[in-house]
């Protein structure tokens, strides 16, 4: 799907890239708007009165708004933008809920988060004695609601999840988990990094309280990314960052004012380049449909599970997780030798543990390979794949 937009399959012919959950590949539309930024008007945003720098603004804050309505938040206050997803993600924890959680309050999570879902809870346990607590998962290393409810005491006061794992892919009812944690008074915080680039994300529909996610993963450039948060959260959100930008006063005698949302929150020259990209990265989502990338998505996976029988010894771990995320290892085959073998052949798949190093405890394998497919993967890449896959006997012979 939309091959010819990305400059990447022209320059590599033969590359097959099987590791959209680590990083996408970016679109001309993308590419272009930022070497328009860095060649035709250059400025910093919220700072000048001149021509170029009030374009930037207008530029900087129409992204917002194309945020705004990418995934249905009511206001652009809502919309602050980062680094990436593990940058929103400490916001969250040591802006917001540093200052909202006491001792003994219990924050519920998974063994398949990511770490950016985990380590910052597990520093605000050690700082504020907080309780981080693990939600069962089925069978098939899924959360449901009643296994959430085995766990959720009247201690229990946030419950953070990924809306889709990047390990195992599966997709978490988060609008049916948010109606029940906010019946009982629980703040619910989402890590969008695998889902806002797949599937259709309507803040205002889930009824979530904190969304985090990155552009890199979904078509956009690194090192900007998106917090989303209520109006009335941010509003007491403490900034992480403090200097030029968000405030609007300061005097020898120590008296000062901050700026209003969102500014408040994006102390010093941010990301420029990266948000304006950001914007074409969403508008060339939009304009294929996000229902239609995932539905494209879904029907890849299928092939690939199909495809993957027929070879005796590749072992699948999760066949019924709903994204396009696959995770397998060549039985006696250490991940990574299976990556570096695939790569002899331009094929590129992550290997190890994905920043998920709890997962082990679930599927009781330490390291993985996994493939998480995109709109642009097809199946002539799978069959590939699934060619080499099958003449991997000679493994040794290759990677040694």
């Amino acid at each position: 799907m939309n091959r010819e937009d990305f400059l990447m399959f022209e320059n590599n012919k033969d590359l097959i890239y099987f590791d959209n959950g680590a990083t996408t590949f970016k679109p001309k539309k993308v590419i272009h708007k930022i070497v328009d930024y860095y060649s035709k008007y250059t400025a910093n945003a919220h700072r000048g009165d001149y021509d170029i720098s009030l374009k930037v603004d207008d530029e900087y804050e129409s992204t917002r708004e194309v945020v705004r309505k990418f995934i249905n938040a009511k206001n652009t206050s809502e919309i602050i933008f980062t680094k990436g997803t593990t940058d929103s993600m400490n916001m969250i924890v040591f802006g917001f809920m540093k200052y909202y959680l006491k001792k003994d309050d219990e924050v519920l999570i998974t063994k398949t988060e990511h770490a950016s879902n985990v380590l910052p809870w597990f520093e605000l346990e050690k700082e504020l004695g907080i309780v981080v607590k693990f939600i069962p998962l089925t069978s098939d290393y899924k959360v449901t609601l009643d296994n959430l409810k085995k766990v959720v005491t009247s201690k229990t006061k946030v419950i953070s999840l990924a809306h889709v794992t990047n390990v195992i892919g599966d997709i978490r009812p988060i609008k049916e988990i948010s109606e029940y944690a906010h019946s009982n008074d629980i703040k619910i915080v989402v890590d969008g990094a695998q889902s806002v680039p797949h599937l259709k994300t309507d803040v205002e529909d889930s009824d979530i309280d904190f969304l985090a996610f990155s552009a890199h993963k979904m078509l956009g450039p690194t090192g900007v990314g998106v917090l989303y948060g209520k109006q009335d959260l941010l509003e007491v959100m403490h900034p992480l960052n403090y200097g030029g930008g968000m405030n609007s006063f300061f005097e020898s005698t120590k008296e000062l004012e901050y700026k209003e949302l969102p500014l408040r929150l994006e102390a010093g020259t941010q990301n420029i380049a990266g948000v304006l990209g950001l914007k074409e990265a969403i508008l060339y989502l939009e304009n294929i449909g996000m229902d239609k990338i995932h539905e494209y998505e879904v029907t890849l996976k299928k092939y690939l599970l199909e495809k993957l029988k027929d070879i005796d010894n590749v072992e699948v771990y999760n066949p019924l997780s709903e994204s396009g995320i696959v995770i397998f290892n060549l039985k006696d085959i250490f991940a990574e030798d299976t990556s570096r073998y695939l790569n002899h052949y331009n094929i590129c798949v992550r290997a190890g543990n994905h920043c998920s190093k709890m997962v082990k405890d679930e599927i009781e394998v330490k390291n993985t390979c996994r493939i998480s497919l995109y709109l642009y993967n097809t199946k002539e890449e799978i069959d590939k794949l699934i060619e080499v896959l099958k003449n991997s006997k000679n493994i040794y012979d290759i990677i040694l």
